[in-house]
């Protein structure tokens, strides 16, 4: 199977992938807002590779060999460190249209849209600061 190529020669992406970028692309931008704010963050991103052994007649593309192994790629969390916000993520909502932000002290996640890049900032300020009182 041959990947379609954009105009710069490199495989476009498919839907997956694209989301994927797009996603990646958000938590940058909370990551450089964090970065002003002096709050360290990390991008994290997660690959599963998993082989099959002595199965190679169960699992085939159509018309294709067989399959031997598999690749996954997870979407990219972004996790806050430091002082008073340990346990602080943020990962995008399905479609990269909202951020979703994991806070310790809070039971549910909480949703802000992807607009609004400030408003999780915020968020993660404020919990830093409740923590510390």
């Amino acid at each position: 199977m041959s990947a379609m190529r954009g105009s710069k020669g490199r495989p476009s992406p498919s839907g997956d992938e694209a989301v994927m970028d797009a996603q990646g692309k958000a938590l940058i931008v909370v990551q450089r807002l964090l970065r002003k704010q002096g709050i360290r963050a990390r991008r994290d991103h997660t690959i599963s590779l998993g082989l099959f052994a002595n199965r190679v007649d169960t699992v085939r593309h159509p018309g294709g060999p067989p399959l031997r192994s598999w690749l996954t790629h997870c979407p990219p969390v972004l996790v806050v460190t430091g002082e008073g916000r340990r346990g602080v993520t943020v990962t995008m909502g399905p479609g990269a249209d909202c951020y979703v932000i994991s806070l310790p002290d809070v039971s549910e996640s909480l949703s802000v849209d992807r607009e609004q890049p400030g408003q999780v900032v915020d968020l993660i300020v404020a919990a830093g600061t409740t923590a510390t009182a």
